[in-house]
């Protein structure tokens, strides 16, 4: 049995965190893989490339993501139903409470199997990538998410009231 190790936890959680972007973002906003995260597309590719991997780990990991997306296609499909559903009771004469919360659990059961579904693809393609590799995403992430943390202060304080 293996130990318990931060630093695999870390890079792995940041693994997911690259390829997830475009999942997330096509599951949130209903919309086809408009980034290529889901179907092995340019996002993928790029990462693949920032962490040299063999093209036979490169091929390996965009047909995970393949198989993930096409696995998750009905899901998105009864998402974009069950979203259709909620304008329709929310732009109703009289709101039916019960009906809305349904219609929520319901929603929230969907989000549910495609993180359960992405969870698993992504654990499979962290297995395809080496420590190492795992290691340059980790470190990719961090410097990205600082960029990022400094790009949101930055437009907090842009965006405060003047006094």
């Amino acid at each position: 049995m293996s130990k318990f190790n931060p630093k695999s936890l870390l890079t792995l959680s940041a693994l997911a965190a690259v390829l997830s972007l475009g999942a997330l973002s096509a599951q949130a906003g209903g919309h086809h893989d408009r980034h290529g995260m889901m179907g092995g597309g340019p996002r993928v590719e790029r990462m693949l490339e920032q962490v040299d991997a063999s093209e036979a780990q490169r091929s390996e990991v965009k047909q995970i993501m393949r198989s993930a997306a096409a696995d998750l296609k009905p899901q998105h499909e009864a998402l974009r139903k069950l979203r259709a559903q909620g304008q329709a009771l929310l732009t109703a004469p009289s709101i039916d409470a019960a009906a809305v919360e349904s219609q929520r659990q319901q929603a929230q059961a969907l989000h549910d199997q495609i993180s359960k579904r992405m969870s698993q693809a992504l654990v499979a393609a962290a297995n395809v990538l080496t420590p190492e590799q795992r290691g340059k995403l980790a470190e990719r992430m961090a410097k990205r998410q600082a960029r990022m943390a400094e790009h949101r202060a930055e437009r907090t304080k842009a965006d405060a009231p003047k006094q």
